[in-house]
């Protein structure tokens, strides 16, 4: 497993395995202790594991957590997303950043979005599993929500959007949480 900066937003990684395939199918290492810490991460300093399955056309996303915020590990563990990072840290040298990633099964590459980076996805295929591991447990008062569809992020979903929450639906723009957040 090796590690990989991801330089549009500062602090993020890709930990690429490297998977034993053969005729039964494949071998994947998913965590590295050694490779995490290697990289700043503490290993020991993740609380929970979670696990989303949705089906193709889903969006889950843009969520963030306030206060101390939440790093998080996403990795699609079956079938395939494209998955969007937004850095919404006031003092990073990649504020308001975005960038994307394919994340599939087939590879098993795991993200590590930094706390104050805003996460969401779209599932390319039915199903699409994604696991988090996520350094804080989880405390619904401090959820926070960005539309999806925010002119400002002009985030290019590949698929049409089939479904998504209430609350991503009715979530607000950018500039206001940014506004909240402050």
């Amino acid at each position: 497993m090796k590690a990989v900066p991801v330089p549009a937003i500062a602090g993020a990684w890709l930990f690429e395995p490297a998977p034993h395939v053969d005729e039964r199918g494949f071998f994947s290492r998913t965590f590295d202790r050694e490779v995490t810490a290697s990289v700043g991460i503490d290993p020991d300093g993740f609380a929970q594991d979670s696990l989303s399955r949705s089906r193709k056309g889903v969006i889950r996303g843009m969520h963030l957590r306030s206060g101390a915020g939440e790093s998080k590990l996403v990795r699609c563990s079956f079938g395939e997303v494209f998955d969007v990072v937004v850095d919404l840290r006031p003092d990073s040298p990649t504020f308001r950043n975005v960038e994307y990633f394919r994340l599939s099964g087939e590879t098993q590459v795991t993200v590590y979005v930094p706390a104050g980076c805003a996460h969401g996805f779209q599932a390319l295929t039915d199903p699409a599993d994604v696991s988090y591991r996520i350094d804080r447990p989880h405390d619904p008062s401090e959820d926070v929500a960005i539309a999806f569809d925010d002119p400002e992020l002009a985030i290019p979903w590949p698929l049409p959007v089939t479904l998504t929450s209430e609350r991503d639906r009715r979530a607000p723009s950018l500039g206001e949480v940014l506004r909240t957040l402050r």
